[in-house]
């Protein structure tokens, strides 16, 4: 059987430096259902034809009626608008240039 300690040191390390990192960050608080008082809130979302230009990037029209999320996408993150994976999984051509 072989030497298992430097798995459990190495398990242990990973362990401590996790909880370590995990106090650097703020508690959002303990009502998470409720926004803080004075947080910023987003009153409207500009999307002009720059924002649908990348949005629709590598997809020809005519545009099929299930893209018509964009409508309600807001300023939260999404994948679908931003470069992903390389070739030859890039469908819509982001890192091809097409």
């Amino acid at each position: 059987m072989q030497n298992r300690l430097p798995v459990r040191l190495l398990a242990m390390v990973t362990g401590l430096l996790a909880t370590s990192c995990a106090w650097a960050y703020p508690i959002a608080g303990v009502e998470p259902w409720h926004r803080p008082k004075g947080a910023p809130v987003i009153k409207e979302v500009h999307k002009d034809a720059a924002w649908y230009r990348q949005a629709l990037h590598g997809i020809q029209p005519p545009y099929p009626a299930s893209f018509r999320f964009l409508e309600d996408q807001g300023n939260w993150h999404t994948p679908f608008n931003r470069p992903g994976m390389l070739p030859p999984y890039d469908l819509r051509g982001w890192h091809t240039g097409r």
